[in-house]
């Protein structure tokens, strides 16, 4: 069980620090990648399955309407599974038909087992769920578990703005004026609800002056590199070159990179879980002696968690076999397909966090001290 879950305590004390520090308010002509629509107490979100070629919200009115947006990646990235867990939650109260405070708690305890079983994988999901969860235990009634659960899902949001925010101040540190970084899937706002842990860090350093130019891997096989993280950025106007995922070696032997920067979809003792193909650009930054740094919130942290406890989830094999409806490979073929691989602590130079930077290695409960 992961404790700093599970421990009132604990988040009670990440909550407090957040109060401590500025909540900076964010400027862009696009809506957050997940929000609460109070006039049809409906979940509405960025469908980026759809991008680059169309900018789409889509509202969902019922859990599995979220649920199939989640499992089709229409809304991805750890933190705003962290966000889209809440505002499930909180959805099924105000679906729930439940006369009394028992029924309704086990409908949300039925609707957090579904949501959880849709991105296995990714901590910050469950994470969401377990806290709006332990949130309306306070509550007295069915209009009072409604309304805690909103609030919480509320929260969860407006905290993963202030604490993108707070990495991309620590992480902003590690960038020089005119460097290169190079990054892979998408761990920008469109990964968060809003400014991004990985990109955010770009961002940040853009916002104190620094020149930062960003090369993104096209990330094979549903390419959120090429799709999501290259349009993030160039609505924001910020410097981006797109390569093939087989290039980014040759870039780092040819000096085009300073430092590698990623995201996380779960951090345990050993390894940081993320997007396939992270493995092998920490190789590849080891060998040619480039700083390999992980952006990511405490809540992706799973402290009891080590790699072989970690079940990894398997996508569609059709991803690979085709490219929307083109057909890339024999539809006949074999096909292994993870959504995700296990980088050793040995290959990160340093996890950038809400909390400050920490170099490896570490134990993970130093990051809440």
């Amino acid at each position: 069980m992961n404790r700093f879950l599970s421990d009132g305590k604990l988040e009670r004390k990440n909550r407090k620090f957040l109060r401590q520090n500025l909540m900076l308010t964010l400027e862009s002509d696009l809506m957050r990648t997940i929000d609460w629509k109070d006039e049809s107490n409906s979940v509405v979100l960025v469908d980026q399955t759809l991008l680059p070629k169309e900018y789409r919200i889509i509202e969902c009115k019922t859990l599995s309407s979220l649920c199939e947006a989640i499992k089709s990646l229409r809304i991805r990235g750890a933190p705003a599974l962290g966000a889209a867990g809440g505002f499930g939650i909180a959805l099924a109260a105000f679906l729930s038909e439940a006369k009394d405070i028992e029924t309704i708690t086990r409908d949300l305890e039925v609707a957090g087992k579904t949501l959880k079983s849709t991105r296995p994988t990714a901590v910050n999901l469950s994470w969401g769920v377990d806290r709006v969860l332990r949130a309306i235990s306070d509550a007295f009634d069915v209009q009072g578990v409604r309304d805690i659960a909103l609030q919480e899902a509320k929260d969860i949001a407006e905290e993963d703005v202030a604490i993108n925010k707070l990495i991309g101040k620590y992480g902003a540190k590690l960038l020089k004026d005119g460097d290169t970084v190079l990054t892979h899937c998408n761990a920008g706002r469109l990964a968060c609800v809003d400014w991004g842990t990985a990109l955010g860090v770009a961002r940040s350093a853009i916002a104190e002056g620094k020149e930062i130019k960003v090369i993104a891997c096209e990330t094979r096989p549903l390419n959120q590199g090429s799709r999501i993280t290259t349009w993030e950025l160039m609505q924001d106007n910020i410097p981006v070159t797109l390569i093939s995922d087989s290039m980014a070696g040759w870039a780092m032997r040819q000096g085009l990179v300073d430092s590698v920067l990623v995201g996380a979809d779960r951090i345990t003792q050993d390894v940081v879980f993320n997007k396939i193909g992270t493995y092998s650009l920490s190789i590849l930054a080891k060998e040619h002696e480039i700083p390999f740094y992980v952006a990511a919130p405490i809540s992706t942290f799973d402290f009891d968690g080590w790699e072989g406890s970690v079940k990894i989830e398997m996508r569609n094999p059709d991803e690979l076999r085709f490219f929307g409806s083109e057909q890339l490979a024999p539809k006949d073929v074999e096909v292994y397909n993870p959504a995700f691989d296990a980088t050793p602590m040995e290959n990160i130079t340093a996890v950038i966090t809400e909390k400050g930077i920490f170099y490896p290695p570490f134990l993970l409960d130093e990051v809440l001290v």
